[in-house]
């Protein structure tokens, strides 16, 4: 069996372009993602609002197609990607994000997985092997649903680096948990680490090809994946090892990829490699061996965050978590939208975000529609720090539309109508 391989890159605006067609290369994506399928880009919205270190970076998802339509990949065989959760407005991210200015541009099809998309249940897209689910069959006795054009398709995930206040990071494997799972994904949280390693185990079976491509541009340490403390790190990763390039992300940032529980649990399993002493880095090992110092998402948690705690893990679990899996669950999503984009992001964000909005990669994101561009990437970003158009009575106002939609789309409340598909003949 060959060893795991993950690359690993320095990079800058004026370079990205080429670098990222240097990574995708290095980790050997073109041995993984075959030419003759058609590709998702499971695009990665953690928060709808701009946040360094959050979301897939609009260079990130321009890197990753550049660099396929170089090598020869068909552009009407790629596409973005999209879930959606209730508390998070996807349509409103890409454009917030600048994703969508991406994938326009390159006038590529752009699916959001829960708007007109056919569903299919789990036991009739991988059979038998629901049999050897760690949690999944117990979190939904009844089953559930996962995309019917996931079956067949090369998935590549855009995560970026960043911590998690549930999984201690975040990256290839979580971003897997909104495109796989129904709207009722929360309630996984109390097992989210079995759910992550279930979840790679569908992804084996269903996808052609299976390949990350992480940014650590910026990267978020705190209470992840939305209120951190965003740092600019210039650093980009590549893998068709999801365990690895987790691993090594969390190495990166600091902490110990096999104290990390799904991480553990996935390489003991064997489907992937977590031991950073059993990954083969290629692309610039300085840059790999760093360590980061990051603090992590436990010392300094949010109120949110420490009520979460409390109700998947703590006291309020008894008394409290029963009501996420009734018609109750919506004032979770409410309390939510009122702390993240009623509260928090219009009197916190800025200030966290300060310290790198003027720094290159912030100037490029604020002259991203006009920024010089040649073959290797942004050669001027401009002098003028990223200004916030979404920030303080703005972003409080845009978040009263969010809640209204997160109540009508709240699935206890009139759960969206989707098409149930016939059975594959093949799932891989």
């Amino acid at each position: 069996m060959s060893k795991a391989k993950v690359a690993v890159l320095r990079t800058t605006p004026a370079t990205v372009l080429k670098d990222y067609h240097e990574l995708l290369n290095l980790a050997g994506y073109q041995d993984v993602v075959a030419r003759d399928a058609d590709t998702a880009l499971k695009v990665n919205i953690s928060w709808h609002f701009f946040f360094p270190g959050s979301s897939t970076t609009p260079w990130q998802l321009e890197g990753v197609i550049r660099a396929m339509k170089r090598d020869g990949y068909d552009p009407d065989l790629i596409h973005a990607c999209h879930n959606r959760t209730v508390v998070i407005d996807a349509h409103f991210g890409e454009r917030e994000n600048k994703q969508l200015n991406v994938v326009e541009a390159h006038n590529l099809r752009n699916v959001h997985l829960y708007e007109g998309e056919e569903w299919i249940t789990i036991r009739d897209a991988v059979g038998d092997l629901t049999d050897k689910f760690l949690c999944l069959n117990e979190v939904y006795p009844q089953g559930f649903m996962i995309p019917r054009r996931f079956i067949g398709e090369n998935i590549i995930h855009l995560p970026t680096v960043k911590t998690h206040i549930f999984t201690t990071t975040t990256g290839a494997m979580k971003n897997a948990f909104g495109g796989l799972l129904n709207e009722r994904r929360h309630w996984t949280h109390p097992v989210i680490h079995e759910t992550l390693v279930d979840l790679l185990m569908i992804q084996k079976k269903i996808h052609r090809g299976v390949f990350a491509v992480m940014d650590g541009t910026f990267a978020g340490d705190g209470p992840g994946p939305r209120c951190m403390i965003p740092h600019v790190k210039n650093v980009i990763l590549a893998s068709a090892d999801q365990v690895a390039i987790d691993a090594v992300a969390a190495k990166l940032m600091g902490f110990d990829p096999l104290s990390i529980k799904f991480i553990k649990l996935a390489n003991d399993l064997g489907l992937g490699c977590g031991d950073p002493r059993e990954i083969e880095i290629v692309g610039d090992q300085e840059a790999a061996a760093q360590n980061w110092h990051f603090v992590g998402p436990f010392q300094k948690m949010t109120f949110a965050s420490r009520m979460q705690h409390r109700i998947y893990w703590g006291p309020l679990k008894k008394p409290i978590e029963w009501s996420l899996k009734t018609v109750l669950a919506p004032w979770a999503y409410i309390a939510s939208v009122i702390y993240h984009d009623s509260f928090w992001y219009p009197t916190r964000a800025r200030k966290m975000m300060d310290a790198v909005l003027g720094s290159e990669w912030g100037r490029l994101f604020e002259h991203w529609e006009k920024a010089e561009r040649n073959e290797a990437g942004y050669p001027n970003v401009g002098d003028t720090p990223h200004t916030l158009h979404k920030s303080g009575w703005s972003a409080f106002t845009k978040s009263l539309g969010i809640l209204g939609t997160c109540i009508k789309e709240a699935p206890e409340f009139g759960r969206r109508k989707r098409v149930l598909a016939s059975p594959p003949t093949n799932v891989g």
